[in-house]
Order: structure tokens, then sequence, then C-alpha cells
């Protein structure tokens, strides 16, 4: 069979990594073609495009390189047509592959949608073309698949989600890293993008001044320059930094302030006590307040549907109130043991019987025979 595989982003390349290792173990001489990344290509797939040709964040940029984002669409429809595949899987990304969705349903190819948009959130009026052009959604959060079914009357399938898989094989796996554990340590992952890391780094260290006894640990992104860092990072005596190790430092630290998105769910998956950070500017932080219709803004909140971690947002994210959490997570048994059952209790909502990327791929090999 051939499959056409559309991902966009690092994380898709990983998740679309282990989903054409699954698919492979279900047919042998599978033919699979793919927009993704190195993990993607190593797996077995013929790789068209590479996501780091397509990451364009933020209004301004988008419009900047509104040329090439069309004109990457008119080769990626010509390339699937040459290709001519039995289905197309689309893996998140939703800017470029709802276009390619709706496209692809007229040409007549079967459309698989695997981690869906997070339309429950914003722009879910997008639903309505979805379900007009998608055949198959496999959906990674478990409260997505009653979402669809109540609000959109949309039966879509739950796999689980693939971080539980990945992780858990890291930590089966893992072997002692290079990071300086004489103390003990509090990562500090401040995100990816350079303005949210601007934002929040320098009130993420602040902490540490009222934490001697601890080390402090800086995930640098792995888009990012080392310079750009050393001068918030300089002022520090007890702050140190790794790059593309952050799997490593989760492993050993004994709690976390995190910026808000997937890595909340994957330091909570590795049972570290943490802190949500979110900061923006305040003309951002007024719109997205208005578009986005949340109750919290960590995922492992918005799964658990209460609060398990603390959500620090704009003002609130401030120095004292860091320390205070902080502490309360360092020094509070009682606290850690809430947390880390909590913490079980989500991993089991995010697990299935078989794994999530073993359960997708199943999924798409069973429909592309029908």
């Amino acid at each position: 069979m051939k499959y056409y595989i559309i991902s966009g982003e690092a994380s898709g390349d990983l998740h679309g990594s282990n989903l054409i290792k699954q698919l492979k173990v279900l047919d042998s001489e599978v033919n699979i073609r793919c927009w993704g990344g190195d993990m993607m290509q190593a797996a077995g797939a013929t790789l068209v495009k590479h996501y780091k040709e397509l990451a364009f964040m933020g209004f301004a940029e988008v419009v900047k390189n509104l040329p090439t984002i069309l004109k990457n669409i008119s080769f990626c429809k010509e390339d699937i047509t040459a290709f001519a595949p039995d289905v197309l899987v689309l893996i998140d990304y939703p800017g470029f592959n709802l276009r390619i969705a709706e496209w692809g349903k007229q040409q007549g190819y079967k459309i698989v949608y695997y981690i869906s948009p997070q339309v429950w959130a914003w722009k879910a009026n997008r639903v309505k073309k979805m379900r007009l052009c998608i055949d198959k959604m496999l959906v990674i959060l478990p409260f997505e698949k009653d979402y669809f079914k109540n609000v959109w009357n949309w039966d879509v399938e739950y796999v689980g989600h693939p971080l539980v898989e990945v992780i858990e094989n890291y930590k089966a796996n893992y072997k002692e890293s290079d990071i300086n554990n004489s103390l003990p340590i509090v990562a500090l992952l401040p995100g990816s993008r350079k303005q949210e890391i601007e934002k929040k780094l320098p009130v993420m260290l602040a902490v540490s001044k009222s934490f001697p006894q601890y080390q402090f640990v800086v995930a640098k992104a792995p888009g990012q320059e080392d310079s750009f860092y050393e001068p918030f990072l300089s002022p520090y005596n007890n702050v140190s930094a790794v790059s593309n190790d952050t799997y490593s430092l989760l492993m050993q630290a004994k709690a976390a302030l995190v910026t808000s998105g997937t890595a909340t769910l994957e330091t909570a998956l590795f049972a570290v006590p943490e802190v949500v950070c979110y900061k923006s500017s305040n003309i951002s932080y007024q719109i997205g307040k208005r578009l986005i219709k949340i109750k919290f803004i960590s995922l492992v909140n918005l799964i658990m549907d209460k609060l398990v971690v603390k959500e620090l947002i704009q003002q609130e994210m401030n120095t004292e109130n860091l320390v205070k959490e902080l502490g309360i997570l360092l020094g509070d048994t009682e606290k850690q043991q809430q947390l880390h059952a909590d913490y079980a209790a989500l991993k089991a909502l995010l697990s299935e019987k078989e794994n999530a990327s073993a359960k997708a791929a199943r999924s798409i090999y069973e429909f592309v025979q029908q």
C-alpha cells in the first residue's frame, strides 16, 4: 500500500516516525512518501520536504512568507498526484494540512487525520469543513472524543497519547547523562521561541536566588543559539543549561518551572512536580483571552479537568509567586504525594491497551483495506 504522510513540525516528525514503524510491522512492503523530518526519513519514508522549510510562526511571519507557503501547497498537490497514494495521512499542522485535506477529498483520496487541531480551544468553526473532508479522525486527548461527538455529532477514534510510549521507551533505555547533579536540580523550560523565552526566562532565573541549595538548569530550545541565552544566564552562579537533553534533565529534576504547552504534559509524564508559566505581551494576552475558550492553559489540567498543577498567568507570573509555589513543591511532602497520584491517573487516561502509534497504524491500515 502507498501512504502519503504530512507533518510540518518537530513533534509531528517524532510521532510520524513511530507511526511509520508500526505501519511497516503491518505491511512489510509499505511504500511511504512524507513531509516531515530526519526521524520519519530514518523510519523508512521517502522525505519530500523537511519541516524546517515549513516552520512559519506568527501572523507577520506567515504574511511575509505567503508566496512560499502557497508554492509549497501547490507543489504538495502535484507530488501527491504523481505518487497516487492509497491514503493521505495528515499529522496536526492544521494551517497547511486542512487545505490539503479539502483538496485531497475533492480528488477522491482517502483522508485520515492523526492528532486533531485543537479546535476545542479556538477556531471551532473549522470543524464544519473538517467533517466534510476527513474520512477518519484519530485523536490523542481523551476529552476530544466526547467533544466531537457531543458538540458536533462526529464519531472520532481515541488512540491514546503517543508521548506515553515515547517517554516510557526513553526511561527504559535511559543512561546517566553528563548533567552535573552534585546539587538537587530544578529544571527551567522557558519555551522554544525567542519572544516567549525573553518574557519568561528572566523571571524564572530570578527564582534561583531564593534557592541557593539547588542547581537550576535551563533546557535550551533546539532552534536557538547558545549566544542568545548567555546574557540571561551569566549573572547567576547556580544556573547552567543543556541543549537537546530535556528528557535527561527531567529524569533528574526535583521540580520544574515550565512554559505552557506540550512540555507541561511531558514533565508530568516524567512525574516531576511543576509550576506552569505563561506570559506574553499585554496585547497578545488580551486578544488570546477573547479568542481561546478553555478553563486551563496546561494540558495536564485540561485532561484531568481539574487544577492539578499551579498555573501562573501573565501578571501572576512573577518572582514572588514562583518562589512561593516552587517552595511548596520542594518542601510539602503531602503536595508531592498528591501530585504523583494525579500524574498516575493522568498517565492511565492517556494510555490504551495498545500503544498510540500501534493503535493508530492498525486503524489506518484497516481503513485503507476497506
